[in-house]
């Protein structure tokens, strides 16, 4: 396979697309709406990262944690995880995982959206 990956974006499927748009636009993302598409979606934007948010059949989303006893739903890496922390425990949005440093030794924190996917927020130390 050629090099040249420039970046990668997460797809949530969502059950309530306005909803889950309005929990991100609250954390500084910019919401696309394109509900008129073949297949509807709306595009969140935020600095490098851009999250796709699709219309699920399900009324609810099972996260990675439950369907596979762990995991994230996404990873946003970062160099400014305290302004981000002190940013989302200001907006009231409720914090998993504090920040620290992992067993893995990534400095990170861990948010769970309205939907309950937990989004870690993080970077390698070394």
């Amino acid at each position: 396979m050629p090099k040249g990956f420039t970046s990668c974006l997460q797809i949530f499927p969502v059950p309530r697309p306005g909803e889950t748009a309005d929990f991100y636009e609250r954390l500084g993302f910019k919401a696309v709406y394109y509900l008129e598409a073949s297949e509807p979606h709306v595009c969140l934007y935020k600095d490098a990262v851009e999250i796709v948010l699709t219309k699920s059949k399900l009324d609810e989303i099972v996260p990675n944690r439950i369907v596979h006893g762990y995991g994230y739903d996404a990873y946003l890496i970062t160099d400014s995880q305290e302004e981000i922390e002190a940013e989302l425990v200001r907006l009231g949005v409720k914090i998993v995982r504090p920040l620290s440093v992992t067993d893995y030794d990534n400095r990170e924190l861990v948010f769970e959206d309205v939907d309950g996917r937990w989004i870690a927020i993080g970077k390698k130390q070394h």
